[in-house]
């Protein structure tokens, strides 16, 4: 159960880089410089999204 909350102090920040370093990659890629703004913030909403999912599904699971 530990290691469980101790991911999701991870998925947050981890997301937001994947996010960040996939639009870094298409900016690079198209030539552009504003495509890591879009990508960090997908990346973000991405990790909330399973955060919430993972808060959900335990206190299902604890009633």
């Amino acid at each position: 159960m530990v290691g469980e909350y101790t991911s999701l102090g991870f998925l947050l920040p981890v997301s937001a880089l994947v996010g960040y370093g996939l639009g870094y990659l298409l900016d690079k890629q198209f030539g552009t410089t504003w495509l890591y703004i879009p990508g960090l913030i997908l990346g973000i909403v991405a990790g909330f999204v399973q955060l919430i999912r993972q808060l959900m599904r335990d206190t299902r699971d604890d009633e």
